[in-house]
């Protein structure tokens, strides 16, 4: 392979954002004929915010910005993201070349001492850094004590371990990826606890048109994946909620049929608003991505429609008067 360009995959250097960057990694590898490929470690305004609520702070993409900016200098020709980072407007020249499939999308709870939600003690100390699931947690557990809580998934563990909490709520996909799917105290239901939009699909992007790069990237696209995701992103764009909003959704692939679930929460769980759709394709046809968007886009009117918008406006507002 000498003379051959290597592959070079911007990633963060946190440990679940290593583990997607060498998947992805071996994944192109495993194709005949691969390239070599290189990982190229990039530092976001999410990891240097690291003392900041996120929910606190203007503006989104946090953890992708800098590495989709290094994709369209050319400093690195492959991003590799969790895709519920991505913002649904990706930048302009950048394309989402792949959705790997999907992992649990559940959020999970991991309490220090192994009991479920329900059975935490009154007034129990529960660790998050989502707005959208600080919201669904007043809703289910209003008696709980809401604390911050950032880093990794292994540094939040930790914190967990040293008494900082009496439980914390992650993604159960991360968990999983990293082997610590043992730490689980319960899998929460998304009726009770919709998940973030795309979360547990891994984002693969590269420049718009760059072949050379895409041929690699466009066989590890899942449609399923594929499908959901696009369902979820153009519910969230519609909405225009970014990360700063508490919506869950998820959409699910059943043979020709895909089915969107939906929600957005007050913050103190006063209020939910929830909708549900699917589109069928007709026999002999598969449903395509424009069939999943339009899908996102009506469970998204449905929802704007009950007040969705009011909501999230009074939202914002509680919170640029409680930011510091």
């Amino acid at each position: 392979m000498s003379g051959v360009r290597a592959l070079r995959i911007g990633t963060r250097a946190s440990a679940l954002a290593l583990w997607q960057a060498r998947h992805v990694e071996s994944l192109v590898r495993a194709q005949p004929h691969a390239p070599p490929v290189e990982l190229v470690h990039i530092r976001t305004e999410g990891d240097v915010q690291s003392d900041v609520p996120l929910w606190q702070t203007g503006g989104s993409a946090f953890f992708t910005k800098e590495i989709d900016r290094a994709l369209l200098a050319g400093t690195v020709d492959v991003a590799v993201h969790s895709l519920k980072d991505l913002a649904t407007q990706i930048e302009p020249g950048v394309e989402l070349a792949a959705t790997l499939p999907r992992e649990d999308p559940r959020d999970a709870l991991v309490s220090a001492s192994g009991v479920t939600l329900a059975a935490l003690p009154r007034g129990a100390r529960v660790g998050t850094s989502s707005l959208r699931r600080r919201a669904f947690l007043a809703r289910v557990r209003p008696d709980a004590v809401q604390v911050e809580l950032r880093g990794n998934v292994p540094t939040r563990i930790k914190r967990l371990r040293e008494g900082g909490y009496d439980a914390i709520i992650l993604a159960a996909a991360g968990l999983r990826r990293l082997g610590l799917a043992h730490e689980v105290s319960e899998y929460l239901a998304p009726e009770a606890f919709p998940p973030a939009v795309s979360q547990g699909v891994i984002g693969v992007c590269a420049r718009s048109g760059d072949a050379p790069t895409l041929r690699w990237l466009t066989p590890l696209d899942d449609r399923a994946a594929r499908l959901a995701s696009t369902a979820e992103r153009a519910l969230l764009r519609k909405i225009e909620g970014g990360c700063q909003v508490p919506l869950g959704a998820l959409a699910t692939l059943r043979g020709g049929t895909l089915e969107l679930s939906a929600s957005v929460c007050a913050l103190d769980g006063s209020r939910q608003l929830s909708a549900r759709a699917v589109a069928t394709a007709p026999t002999g046809v598969q449903l395509s991505s424009a069939d999943a968007a339009a899908l996102g886009e009506r469970i998204a009117d449905e929802l704007l429609a009950g007040g969705a918008a009011a909501l999230i406006a009074h939202e914002r507002e509680a919170r640029a008067v409680e930011a510091p």
